[in-house]
Formats: C-alpha cells, sequence, structure tokens
C-alpha cells in the first residue's frame, strides 16, 4: 500500500488551554506528559505535539528546563515523531514562544497560521466556583482582552529562526479559512516548502465552527491552493473530535486527538488518558479500512529530518 493512503495520528498530550480543574486526568507534571506521551505512541500515535506546564500549578509554562525533562524521556521510549509547540500559551512573548524549540530543534514544531482572539472563551470563568487555582479563572477571564498574535513578522521570524535555522518542519495551524492563504503566501514567499503539513482547526473560539460543511469547503480551498503538495489533517475540539475526524478520514485526511483538543472519550464521559482517545480513533480507522501510518512512515510523508538531528 503507498503512503498516500495511510493516515497519520497525531496526539496533543497536554496543550495550554484546558485548566487542572477541568479534569483530574490531564497531565501536569513532567513525569506525567512522558508516561502519556509514551501511552500515546504505543497506542498507535505517530506523533506526539507538546506543549509544557509549570509541575506545581499546571500552569502552561514555555521553560525550555521543564520541557527538557520530558523529551528525552520520550525520544528513548518511542520512535514517534516529537513536535514541539511554537503556540506557547496566553500573555507569552515571541521569545518565549521560541525558547524550548530553539534549544531542542525538534523533527516537527506547530505554527499558527493567523492572529486570532478567542470570542466567548472568558464565559467558562463564569461557569463554575471550584477552582484548584487562582491562575485558571483569571486566565480565562483574560480572554475578553487577548490576541494571539501571529502576525506577518512572527510568523516569518519563526519560519526562518527555527524552519531555515533549525531544519524544523511545520504543523500549519489553520483555525480559519484566511488561515489557508496565509499558508499560501508564505509557500509563495519560499519561507514555507512542499509537502505541507496543514491542520485545519475546527470548534476553536474565534475560528471556524465544527460543521462538516466547513470541512469540505476548507478541503475544496486547500486542493485549489496546494493540489498535491500537501497533508491534510482535521482538529476538532470538544465533543466533536471524533466525529469530524472520523468524516475528515473519510475524506482522505489525516487525524489529531488529545488532551490538549478534548478532554472527554465520549458525550460526558472524561477520558482518562490520551492513549485511550487514540486507541479509539485507530479503531475507527481500522473499522474503516483505513491504514494507520506508523512514525517512520509519517516521517517519509512529511520528508522530516529524522530523529537524530533533534538536540535532546
Amino acid at each position: 500500500m503507498s503512503l498516500s493512503q495511510k493516515v497519520f495520528i497525531t496526539c496533543a498530550i497536554t496543550g495550554a488551554a484546558h485548566t487542572p480543574t477541568m479534569s483530574p486526568h490531564l497531565p501536569i507534571t513532567p513525569a506525567e506528559i512522558a508516561k502519556e506521551s509514551i501511552a500515546a505512541a504505543e497506542a498507535g500515535a505517530a506523533i506526539i505535539h507538546l506543549h509544557a506546564r509549570d509541575p506545581r500549578d499546571g500552569r502552561p509554562t514555555p521553560d525550555p528546563e521543564v520541557f527538557g525533562a520530558f523529551l528525552p524521556q520520550i525520544k528513548r521510549a518511542t520512535n514517534a515523531v516529537i513536535n514541539v509547540t511554537t503556540g506557547g500559551g496566553p500573555g507569552m512573548s515571541l521569545a518565549d514562544r521560541l525558547a524550548a524549540p530553539l534549544r531542542f530543534k525538534p523533527e516537527l514544531s506547530s505554527l499558527n497560521m493567523g492572529t486570532m482572539s478567542p470570542i466567548g472563551r472568558y464565559l467558562m470563568a463564569q461557569r463554575r466556583s471550584d477552582w484548584k487555582y487562582a491562575w485558571e479563572p483569571e486566565m480565562i477571564g483574560n480572554a475578553r482582552s487577548r490576541v494571539y498574535n501571529n502576525c506577518d513578522e512572527v510568523i516569518e521570524t519563526i519560519l526562518r529562526e527555527l524552519g531555515q535555522g533549525c531544519g524544523t518542519r511545520f504543523e500549519c495551524e489553520c483555525y480559519d479559512l484566511g488561515h489557508l492563504y496565509n499558508v499560501a503566501q508564505f509557500l509563495d514567499r519560499g519561507l514555507l516548502q512542499p509537502p505541507l503539513f496543514v491542520q485545519t482547526v475546527f470548534g476553536f473560539a474565534g475560528g471556524m465552527g465544527p460543521d462538516p460543511e466547513n470541512l469540505a469547503h476548507i478541503r475544496r480551498i486547500a486542493d485549489k491552493l496546494f493540489g498535491d503538495a500537501y497533508h491534510w489533517s482535521i482538529l476538532a475540539t470538544g465533543r466533536h473530535q471524533l466525529g469530524l475526524c472520523t468524516v475528515g478520514a473519510v475524506m482522505g485526511a489525516n487525524v489529531r486527538v488529545g488532551l490538549e483538543d478534548s478532554l472527554y472519550l465520549g458525550k460526558g464521559t472524561l477520558a482518562r488518558s490520551n492513549a485511550e482517545q487514540v486507541a479509539r480513533i485507530r479503531q475507527i480507522l481500522e473499522l474503516l479500512s483505513i491504514k494507520v501510518a506508523t512514525p517512520d512512515e509519517a516521517r517519509q510523508m512529511l520528508k522530516l529530518k529524522g530523529a537524530d538531528q533533534v538536540a535532546f
């Protein structure tokens, strides 16, 4: 079977949006993040997408020392592609966001392809009062005035310093239709190189809604812009995760799951681990007779530099 007929699974282990109060299963410490990553890889994830958390209270952190406490463990125990975020978390500067990727020079990093504001997310802070840590409602409440800055200069700096400087390739995260055109512009300017990894995001506050109609339209536009020079992937938040990923996979997309994107395994049922979500989507793919790519096959598809070329 050719690689074009296979689908790779990405697992986003912890992220920066969910907080410890929302689920007791969200990995916080380096040991927990490493354990969850290794289990997700064993369950079938070819790519492990990573953020870091302050082990004292679970808040997002860009500290390379924290990343360094789990990246080598994951590499030693798995063959998975390790993806280190450049998105970071709320309030982080560009220097913060690049600190860990520039130190560790991963094969792959996420890259948000446009500036956005999480419209309406602040309302979550008003829906509960049992927060474990004071930073949680503060971070969520402050979303009302927050902008995630991914302007032209920010994206270009990341592409030049991390991409050209370190040989890292990118998971181009597209939260809206216009972000596809941003990808096309950077491709035309030679700052992105094919094959592209285009991660289309549905259900994030301020971005595209989680509607199958949006998914189909995005696919048409991506085909128009990139032809056969890209690998498409689906990321859907919350309860839409498995449904939209399944629809996308039938249309030929790769898929992303994980506790960064959804804390649930099914309606009203918290996922006890990232590996549970990976196992569930892998089961769905196999029931649909869709073959799951190995980490080395994903490397070949995305033309990554190889695990021996990273700095951890």
